[in-house]
């Protein structure tokens, strides 16, 4: 059986985000799915000089093993002014000081949203420019617009022609 890695590239304890990459993971057939939560690899705000002084955090090095483990990674993306979270692009900027190739060249698939209609649509466009560069193998992404009136807790994602559009994302990928 094939592992799933996944997360929500947020540290909101009630992420959208995270409620959108744990139900994408859960799509996939003959998988294990093991979702994480940024909140539990918190470190200090990167910079060359804390990494002088204090070498790589031990929680850098947890998540970097964590992605080795996936046969896939699914991640979606909180959109914070366009952008990554800062809680993200901190795991990101230490976990890539121990290998550029941060994703280990595993499948990866993409997601967001938002609350709003573009659902996250910029962060996406960075991550998928980005993350080929940084050892992922990006097999598909997907935005989700308007979270609260396309998605249910307990359904997954209500609107059914955005439901097959990611489906056929999914399905697409061979584990």
């Amino acid at each position: 059986m094939k592992k799933i890695i996944a997360f929500g590239a947020s540290s909101s304890k009630a992420s959208i985000n995270k409620q959108l990459a744990t139900y994408a993971a859960n799509q996939f057939k003959n998988a294990t799915v093991e979702v994480l939560d940024l909140n539990d690899f918190e470190m200090p705000i990167y910079s060359v000089d804390k990494e002088k002084d204090n070498g790589i955090p031990q929680l850098a090095q947890d998540f970097y093993a964590k992605l080795g483990t996936a046969d896939a990674i699914v991640i979606s993306f909180a959109e914070h002014n366009g952008a990554y979270s800062a809680a993200f692009k901190n795991i990101f900027d230490w976990t890539s000081r121990i290998n550029a190739k941060t994703f280990q060249e595993k499948q990866v698939l993409l997601l967001a949203t938002s609350p709003g209609p573009r659902g996250g649509s910029s962060v996406l466009e960075i991550a998928k420019n980005r993350f080929p560069f940084q050892g992922a193998v990006v097999k598909g992404s997907f935005s989700l617009p308007s979270f609260n009136d396309n998605f249910d807790a307990e359904k997954g994602i209500t609107n059914e022609d955005l439901k097959n559009q990611l489906l056929e994302i999914i399905n697409a990928i061979e584990l």
